[in-house]
């Protein structure tokens, strides 16, 4: 057993036995904890969580803020659990300065893009009129963003060709054409499959666009511009005020997945966000793994499963 696995079992017993914690508060500090360590693994290979000072942690908490988007109030939950585990290691004497004493929230100057809650999202699609082709297309391409977490321009580009669903996989090409593997949940899957059989087919598909998965009702790509319309659309007609793009469920996906307990790596890989260490050389996930992260975290799959 690893050390650091060591010191959380203790870590959760004196959570439980000594301050007489929830189970849900436990699991969440636990959560936490292990969010910290796993940046470590990515940003700080070399160091322990023993040698960590202020600075580290404030790092981790901007790491957070710049790769998921964390809202304040999610920050400040980690933080919570943070604290308490350092405040742990310096009662059992395993520390001897605890690098969270003055420790707050950053002040964070890049404004953060709005999260839609998982119930909102369902609010949205519920909402979308499936009386008309255009409807059902919609319902296929938002719930693939959210099931993904694709960019908006990976959304437009995806290809027939790219739909592994026998293995629940699409390919994507994302910024610089860098190819990746995300998982795809069965919600997403169903919704493409009725598009494809009941709406696409029926389309006179212009010349170029024969492999582009979702068409215009002129056989031709969707622009970004007519996928940020129809979004803008969709939540207006499911009454949300907030300000909502293509790339709400993308954070949205990033989001839910890393407060679910989702490993971070594995959320980064779906994101397909460039190398994260100008140190080492950034080693890919296996996909089966991904999808492991997807069905256990991700709650449309869930809910679909």
């Amino acid at each position: 057993m690893a050390i650091e696995e060591e010191y959380i079992i203790d870590f959760s017993n004196y959570l439980k036995l000594e301050k007489g914690r929830s189970v849900n508060t436990v699991q969440g500090y636990i959560r936490d904890v292990r969010k910290l360590l796993q940046y470590l693994d990515i940003e700080l290979p070399t160091k322990s969580f023993r040698d960590l000072n202020l600075k580290d942690i404030q790092r981790f908490i901007e790491f957070l803020n710049t790769e998921f988007g964390l809202s304040e109030q999610s920050q400040s939950r980690i933080i919570s659990g943070i604290k308490a585990f350092y405040k742990y290691l310096r009662i059992e004497q395993i520390i001897s300065k605890d690098p969270c004493e003055m420790l707050d929230t950053p002040k964070l100057s890049r404004k953060l893009p709005d999260t839609l809650s998982y119930g909102e999202i369902q609010q949205i699609i519920e909402h979308i009129d499936l009386s008309t082709d255009e409807g059902i297309r919609n319902r296929a391409i938002i719930e693939t963003l959210y099931s993904c977490g694709l960019r908006v321009s990976e959304l437009t580009t995806l290809k027939r060709a790219h739909l592994f669903f026998d293995a629940d996989f699409i390919k994507v090409f994302g910024k610089g054409e860098k190819e990746r593997l995300v998982p795809i949940g069965n919600e997403a899957i169903k919704q493409i499959k009725i598009y494809l059989n009941n709406i696409r087919n029926h389309i006179n598909i212009q010349k170029g666009h024969e492999n582009t998965l979702f068409l215009n009702r002129r056989g031709k790509g969707l622009s970004r511009v007519m996928i940020f319309y129809i979004i803008k659309d969709a939540v207006k007609k499911a009454g949300i005020q907030k300000k909502v793009s293509p790339h709400t469920f993308r954070h949205s996906f990033a989001t839910h997945l890393v407060e679910g307990g989702a490993d971070l790596r594995a959320v980064q890989e779906m994101l397909g966000h460039s190398s994260i260490t100008t140190t080492e050389i950034y080693t890919h996930l296996d996909q089966s793994y991904l999808q492991e992260t997807i069905a256990q975290f991700h709650p449309r799959h869930r809910a679909s499963s």
